[in-house]
Order: structure tokens, then sequence, then C-alpha cells
């Protein structure tokens, strides 16, 4: 169900996200974990934006349930900075950009809702016991 391609050395839960991504879907996703300025290729290749960025989603087009839903790349450099800086775990900071991705690979789009996917965030940050310190983060996103 979840495939991941870890090009970095930073370590993975992938039993937690397995369990995030099986409550929100039972499709294929692929995950790739890449360092700042292989995410920067990809911003800047597919986003117009020649910047690092903490996750980049990419759907599938169509519905098709034997098809997967799509791909998520994460910034491991993000991934070990946030958690320095909000005092949690990387595994904690990977899961948050996860369901992020996640969300955003199931259609939802924060910068075109109204409040929705951060609803959406919070209700599974709460579920999967992360720190309340990603809600708040989330709230002011």
């Amino acid at each position: 169900m979840l495939t991941i391609q870890n090009d970095t050395t930073l370590p993975i839960n992938k039993e937690q996200l397995e369990t995030i991504a099986s409550a929100l879907t039972s499709r294929e996703i692929e995950l790739s974990i890449c360092y700042n300025p292989t995410i920067q290729q990809y911003n800047c290749e597919h986003r117009g934006k020649d910047a690092s960025t903490d996750v980049l989603s990419f759907p599938l087009d169509g519905s098709f349930d034997h098809l997967p839903l799509g791909a998520i790349v994460i910034s491991a450099d993000y991934v070990q900075a946030k958690a320095h800086d909000f005092g949690h775990h990387c595994d904690d900071e990977l899961s948050l950009l996860f369901i992020h991705g996640l969300l955003h690979l199931l259609g939802y789009d924060h910068e075109i809702d109204h409040g929705e996917m951060r609803a959406k965030e919070e209700a599974l940050i709460k579920q999967f016991n992360l720190p309340n310190s990603l809600i708040i983060r989330t709230e002011k996103a």
C-alpha cells in the first residue's frame, strides 16, 4: 500500500505512515524522502518555484481504485529542522508532512478551501496522538 524510497539517512517509522495511509485510503501511495536540492528541483520543474519546500504531492488523474493515488515527496532537511525548532521527534514531523501531502492527493486544497483541510489535519493529528504543537502550527499556516 505504501512504497517508500528514502534517499536520505533520515530514519522512517514505516508502520506509523502505513497506519495513517490505511486510515485514509486503500490505494497505493508512493513516498519519496529526499534532501532540499532534489525537492527544490521538483518544485521548480512542476510548480515554477525555484526554492526548496517541505512537501510536494503529485496526484494521479482518474479515480480508478486499482491505480495508485499518487506520489508524495518530503524533504528530510525540512523534517529535521522543524522537528528541532518545535521540539518534537522527526517521526512526528514526517507524519505531519505525510498527512498534509496525502490530503492533497485526496483532493483537499488549503489555498482555496474554507478551512476544511486544516480541520481534517487537526482531527488526524489528534487521532494519531501527534504533538499538539503540530495543531497550533497548522492553524497558523
